[in-house]
C-alpha cells in the first residue's frame, strides 16, 4: 500500500494533475470510464462500511441506535466537505491521526498476557475459519482503498498550489517539491501516516 500510494503521490507531483487526469492521457477513454465506475462503487461500499462502523462505535458510547446516528455522521461529513477547503480538512485529519495511539494505550491497559500476542506477531499462523478470513478481508478492504490512491495524487497537487506553485508538475519547470530533501520528507510523512492509519 505504501509503495502504490507513494507512486500515486509522485504521479501527482510530476504531472501536476490528479490520478484520473493523468490516466486519461495514457489509457483509452472506455477503460478510464469503467475504472471510474468501479471506483465509485468501491467508494460507496467503503463509505457505507465507514459510516456503519462509526455509528456502531457511537451506539456503544451513547446508547442511541446506529440507524439514527449514521445519517447524522453522513450529514456532518457532507457539510464539512462543502464548507471547508481541501487543505483545511487534510490539516485536521493529519492531527487526528494522533488519536490512533489510543489503540496502543488500550492494548497496554487491557492485555494481561503478552506471550501469545508476541508469539503470534513474530510467528503468524494461517487463518483457521471463515471468521478469520472475513477479518483479513475487512482489514485489507478498509486499508487498501482505491480512493486513497486518487486522493494522494490530488493532495500533492493541492499542496503544491497552496504553496504557490500554480504550474506545479510542469515538465519544463522544476519546482521545490521535487527536490531531493522534499521528496525524502514526503516519503517519511507518508510512511508514518500509513503506519498510524
Amino acid at each position: 500500500m505504501f509503495g502504490v500510494q507513494m507512486l500515486c503521490a509522485r504521479i501527482g507531483l510530476a504531472t501536476g494533475q490528479g490520478l484520473a487526469a493523468a490516466l486519461k492521457r495514457k489509457i483509452p477513454r472506455v477503460v478510464l470510464l469503467l475504472t471510474l465506475v468501479a471506483l465509485t462503487l468501491a467508494n460507496i461500499v467503503n463509505i457505507g462500511a465507514d459510516l456503519s462502523g462509526m455509528a456502531d462505535a457511537a451506539q456503544m458510547m451513547t446508547g442511541i441506535h446506529r440507524q439514527w446516528i449514521a445519517p447524522v455522521f453522513a450529514f456532518i461529513i457532507i457539510f464539512l466537505t462543502i464548507k471547508f477547503t481541501y487543505v483545511q480538512i487534510a490539516r485536521v485529519l493529519k492531527w487526528l491521526c494522533l488519536v490512533l495511539f489510543a489503540y496502543v494505550a488500550t492494548a497496554i491497559l487491557v492485555v494481561d498476557d503478552w506471550g501469545p500476542i508476541l508469539r503470534d506477531f513474530f510467528v503468524p499462523s494461517w487463518p483457521r475459519n471463515s471468521q478469520d478470513w472475513s477479518s483479513i478481508v475487512a482489514i485489507l478492504g478498509t486499508t487498501i482503498s482505491p480512493y486513497l490512491f486518487f486522493w494522494q495524487a490530488s493532495e500533492e497537487v493541492e499542496e503544491e498550489k497552496e504553496a504557490g506553485n500554480e504550474n506545479a508538475g510542469g515538465v519544463e519547470e522544476q519546482h521545490l517539491s521535487t527536490t531531493r530533501p522534499n521528496q525524502k520528507a514526503r516519503r517519511i510523512l507518508t510512511f508514518f501516516s500509513h503506519l498510524l492509519g
